[in-house]
């Protein structure tokens, strides 16, 4: 069977599985085990700490193997340094690294103990050091899985975990699915719900117009932050000379754009406006390479052409996409054999032929099928859709679900000021819970996302303002709402972060101004009046005639105070939103820094 990848929104996928259990029943799904085998590094430590060898002496030998992913201490003991093939050229060490091999060479080839552990690592390298259960995948079955595979159970999962691995299971029997969480489907539902709140209108998103000018002059223009799959420089700069005007552009493009094929996309940016000739190493190929102007650049179509160059059934299509995504040079060997023997019985040129299986060899190990582009193409067009035509929604929901990485957060809201989209402080009579979208198409910073609040006294403050209306000061505020959730740490942060600003006549100073007489500051006697108030109320006793007996409190003045400098306010903010919301601590110097500056920290630290 082929195992099938799709993609939930991130709340959406343990329902899924969920279903799946009680569908099938416990005993037919499982997850599946992986295997972690020991690496270079940890065999040498772990012998080491086996033979009693001193801490320093094992972490400086273990210090001496690359930190190469995958790189074997066979081949670091045995293989040639220089030359073909050797570890200077094909492993691309560098030369501290070669030393540290050659260091390595010398301690094995000695007798003391440390020759012994390298001998002893050298034996248990690669092998199973641990079990782990894959992120994704969930094997379903047609009948009870102990008929067929070993399974065991895991701290790790309420499910049950098959005990053999990924590669294996497939030839057990059972269909592998791999059911992944994908963030951008939780930002499109939750943009969705913001259209439907400001605007009033249902987008049905699974049936957009495939041809929207304002979506396709976004991607023309290169202008995708935010947009799925399309995001990076590189992407952005081929967008802009592609010109993309249709659906099948965005698919070419998510499938060229990786290791590989990514060499043909100026091939095919200029086949496109008919700069360059469109070229078939064989007649019988234009057929399928014609949508893509000669360019191979779908797994699909290595399928299709092996079947029409040399007869292959589609079964062996289908493994010859499998061998070359999964680079299995043992079963690719058998295929090509199969296919030059297919291409001489068709009568085509062989040199030709060997050239055509070259170039699949070089790039189909990284070329997608064209459904999974497809998918992917969709809804990136689907991002843009949403970034061209709402854009303070979609940037908002973008900002909610980026808020555990502050570098994202930081970059998006950036991107909303380049698009005159206001990214403006919390404020407890406009915010929602997460980033919002107010009236005049402004994003509103959510109050859970303040340190201090959580998002119990956000709810509470959203619901009690929903119920009785907006809060007209700080004194109505703690008269009204719960005040052991909505604690003082909470309405300090909230008024750090700006969330009081709207209300007439105050600054944020004001409510961390000192008493002289008393030495507690304003937010404090606020509090202790508020919790006051709703005491009097709840221990209010009707009058004899039924009536409640109205509870009057001393007022309290809003102090004198200067307010705090514009830094000042800046840094405070950062404190509790991990961000300056009111502007920026270089903006004096803004113009100078775009215009006489040719690069910035960020890319220094990149490159």
């Amino acid at each position: 069977m082929p195992d099938i990848d799709t993609d939930f929104d991130d709340d959406g996928r343990q329902k899924v599985i969920d279903y799946v259990v009680e569908k099938y029943g416990r005993n037919q799904v499982a997850q599946i085990i992986t295997f972690g085998t020991m690496a270079a590094r940890s065999s040498i430590k772990d012998v080491a700490r086996v033979l009693e060898v001193e801490l320093p002496i094992s972490n400086e030998m273990a210090k001496l193997v690359p930190e190469k992913a995958g790189i074997k201490l066979k081949r670091l003991l045995l293989a040639p340094i220089d030359g073909d093939g050797g570890l200077k050229d094909k492993e691309k060490l560098s030369a501290e690294e070669l030393d540290g091999v050659k260091k390595l060479r010398e301690i094995a080839s000695g007798t003391d103990i440390r020759a012994r552990v390298i001998k002893e690592a050298l034996v248990l390298e690669g092998t199973v050091r641990g079990t782990g259960i894959h992120a994704a995948g969930v094997i379903i079955s047609s009948h009870e899985l102990t008929d067929n595979i070993p399974v065991a159970t895991s701290k790790e999962s309420d499910l049950l975990v098959t005990q053999y691995d990924g590669k294996l299971i497939e030839d057990a029997g059972v269909i592998k699915m791999d059911f992944l969480g994908l963030k951008t489907l939780s930002i499109i539902r939750d943009a969705l719900v913001l259209i439907k709140k400001h605007h009033g209108k249902t987008i049905d998103i699974d049936n957009l117009p495939l041809d929207d000018r304002k979506t396709f002059e976004l991607f023309q223009r290169g202008d995708t932050n935010a947009i799925f799959q399309f995001e990076s420089g590189g992407m952005q700069k081929y967008l802009k000379e592609l010109k993309p005007d249709k659906i099948e552009d965005l698919i070419a493009m998510n499938a060229l754009f990786r290791p590989g094929p990514k060499e043909y996309i100026p091939n095919y940016i200029l086949r496109k406006f008919g700069k360059q000739t469109i070229h078939y190493d064989l007649p019988a190929m234009e057929e399928i390479l014609k949508d893509t102007y000669g360019i191979t650049v779908y797994q699909e179509q290595v399928m299709l052409l092996s079947q029409k160059l040399a007869g292959f059934s589609k079964g062996d299509a289908d493994t010859l996409r499998k061998a070359m995504g999964k680079k299995n040079m043992e079963e690719l060997n058998k295929k090509k054999t199969l296919f030059m023997e297919g291409c001489k019985k068709n009568g085509h040129d062989l040199k030709i032929c060997e050239k055509i299986w070259t170039d699949w060899e070089a790039f189909a190990s990284y070329a997608f099928n064209k459904s999974h582009s497809t998918c992917y193409a969709i809804v990136a067009y689907q991002t843009a859709y949403l970034k061209a035509n709402y854009t303070p929604e979609f940037m908002a929901s973008t900002l909610t679900h980026n808020l555990s990485d502050i570098k994202k957060i930081t970059f998006f809201i950036d991107e909303c000021k380049r698009m005159n989209v206001k990214v403006l402080p919390p404020d407890v009579n406009e915010s929602d819970l997460n980033f919002t979208v107010n009236k005049k198409g402004e994003i509103r910073f959510g109050m859970a996302a303040v340190k201090g609040v959580g998002e119990v006294a956000a709810l509470g403050l959203i619901e009690e303002r929903e119920l009785k209306g907006p809060f007209r000061n700080i004194f109505d505020l703690t008269s009204r709402v719960n005040l052991r959730s909505v604690n003082k740490r909470c309405l300090e942060a909230l008024a750090l972060s700006g969330a009081f600003d709207g209300f007439e006549g105050t600054h944020r100073a004001q409510y961390f101004q000192k008493d002289p007489q008393d030495d507690i500051i304003f937010l404090e006697k606020v509090i202790r009046h508020g919790s006051n108030l709703q005491a009097k109320k709840q221990s209010a006793q009707a009058s004899l005639f039924g009536e409640i007996v109205e509870t009057e409190m001393p007022e309290i003045r809003l102090p004198i105070c200067e307010p705090w400098s514009f830094l000042e306010q800046l840094n405070k903010e950062m404190e509790v939103t991990g961000f300056y919301m009111s502007g920026h601590p270089l903006d004096d110097y803004r113009d100078a820094i775009e215009f006489f500056c040719n690069t910035a920290p960020g890319d220094i630290k990149d490159d």
